[in-house]
C-alpha cells in the first residue's frame, strides 16, 4: 500500500548574518557577538522535589517529574535552536566534548545542558532552513586573542575561574567566552572562504554569507543544504 502525504516546506532562512557559538555551563551559550545564553539548569532545579517523591517510594511522581525536566528542557533547546536558524545565514559551534565531560565531577551540569540535543536541533533546523551550519574544532579558542592571534589567554583548570583577560600582544581586552565565540566564527567563515564559496574577511567586517548559502540553495544536487560540504551531496569548489 502507496501512502501519499503532502508535506509543506519549510521557508528558507531570510538570516544573512553570521555567528559564532562557544558552549558553557555558567551561561548555556555565548555568542561572537556577545550575546550570552544563561543555563537553565533544570534538572538541579527540580532535585529536592525528586528526591522527596523518591524517599517516599512514589514511583508515579518520579516518572512525572523527570518528564517534566525532559520536557522543560527541550522547550528551552527547541526555542533557542528555532531563532538561531531564523536570524542567521550561517552558524558555528564548537565542538566541546559533552561525553567526556561527562565523565568527570562536572557530569551533572553537562547532561542538564543538553549541548548534544541542543547541536542535533541545530543540524536539522539549518538544512530544513539552507542554512549553513558547522560544528568547528575549538582548540586553543579560550587561549587565542580574537584580534592578533596570539596565544595569552588564560589555560588549563587553574585559570578556569579567569572571565576576562588581557592580551599581552596587543592589549585587547577579552570576555573569555565571547572571545572563543569570536574565534569559533572566525574559523567557520574561514573553512567556508577555503571550500570557495565567498570571499570573507576573517575579521568579520564584509562578509558574503548570503551570496554564499544563494549558491548552496541553488545547486541542483543538494542532500542538505544546512550540512557542511564535507558530509557529501554538496557541489562546491576550491578556489
Amino acid at each position: 500500500m502507496n501512502i501519499t502525504v503532502d508535506v509543506k516546506k519549510p521557508a528558507a532562512s531570510t538570516g544573512t548574518s553570521s555567528v559564532g557559538i562557544d558552549l558553557g555551563l555558567k551561561n548555556f551559550a555565548s555568542f561572537s557577538d556577545g550575546e550570552k545564553i544563561e543555563a537553565r539548569q533544570i534538572y538541579q532545579g527540580a532535585e529536592v522535589q525528586l528526591a522527596t517523591a523518591q524517599r517516599a517510594n512514589d514511583k508515579k511522581r518520579v516518572q512525572a517529574i523527570h518528564a517534566q525536566i525532559a520536557n522543560r528542557r527541550k522547550d528551552f533547546l527547541h526555542k533557542l535552536s528555532t531563532r538561531l536558524a531564523k536570524e542567521n545565514g550561517a552558524i558555528f559551534v564548537g565542538d566541546v566534548n559533552a561525553a567526556g565531560l561527562a565523565k568527570t565531577k562536572m557530569a551533572k551540569s553537562v547532561l542538564d545542558a543538553g549541548w548534544c540535543a541542543f547541536r542535533t536541533m541545530l543540524k536539522y533546523k539549518c538544512d530544513n532552513a539552507a542554512v549553513w551550519f558547522d560544528e568547528i574544532n575549538e582548540s586553543y579558542c579560550t587561549q587565542e586573542c580574537c584580534v592578533c592571534h596570539a596565544r595569552t589567554g588564560p589555560k588549563g583548570l587553574a585559570d578556569l575561574a579567569v572571565r576576562e583577560w588581557s592580551c599581552s600582544a596587543c592589549g585587547a581586552q577579552h570576555d573569555r567566552d565571547t572571545n572563543a565565540a569570536k574565534n569559533i566564527l572566525a574559523r567557520g567563515l574561514a573553512l567556508m572562504a577555503d571550500l570557495g564559496f565567498c570571499q570573507i574577511s576573517i575579521a568579520g567586517e564584509a562578509r558574503a554569507v548570503e551570496a554564499a548559502m544563494n549558491e548552496v540553495v541553488g545547486a541542483s544536487s543538494i542532500t542538505g543544504a544546512g550540512h557542511s560540504p564535507l558530509d557529501g551531496g554538496i557541489p562546491f569548489q576550491v578556489a
